[in-house]
């Protein structure tokens, strides 16, 4: 049976649910050092928000009858120039950072990514919520 596929407003609400379980990981690490599964999980829940944040981006843009876009550093920059997100460096900071971020790679940039997550990349992926929050409701 084939599924019909997802709204822009189905996808905003996987983000945001997403982004909820983000939060704990991120607020949890504020009070005590993490440890080596709950660093794992951070990073997880990072990379499904942020995949998911690109989702609704590009459903949006469907919406809007614009696209398709060739990678998300595209659609981030297409974001930006929309006003979606107001930070565009910083989300290609993320964009950046995932890809570095390989355990594959011999480079150890995990300690700059989580910290990078927690300080910085929560706070655009809330903004992006409020945003979103205004546009689709």
């Amino acid at each position: 049976m084939k599924s019909l596929p997802q709204s822009c407003t189905q996808c905003f609400e996987e983000f945001k649910t997403a982004l909820e379980d983000l939060r704990v990981y991120t607020q949890s690490s504020k009070s005590h050092p993490l440890t080596d599964n709950q660093t794992r999980e951070l990073i997880i829940n990072f990379e499904v928000a942020h995949e998911l944040a690109l989702k609704v981006i590009t459903k949006y843009f469907e919406k809007e009858k614009k696209g398709p876009f060739s990678g998300s550093r595209d659609a981030t920059v297409e974001a930006f120039h929309a006003d979606l997100i107001d930070d565009g460096k910083g989300w290609l900071d993320m964009i950046i950072d995932r890809i570095q971020y390989n355990p594959v790679y011999p480079i150890n940039t995990q300690k700059e990514f989580i910290n990078n997550i927690i300080n910085k990349y929560i706070r655009l992926l809330n903004r992006f919520e409020d945003k979103m929050e205004k546009e689709l409701y």
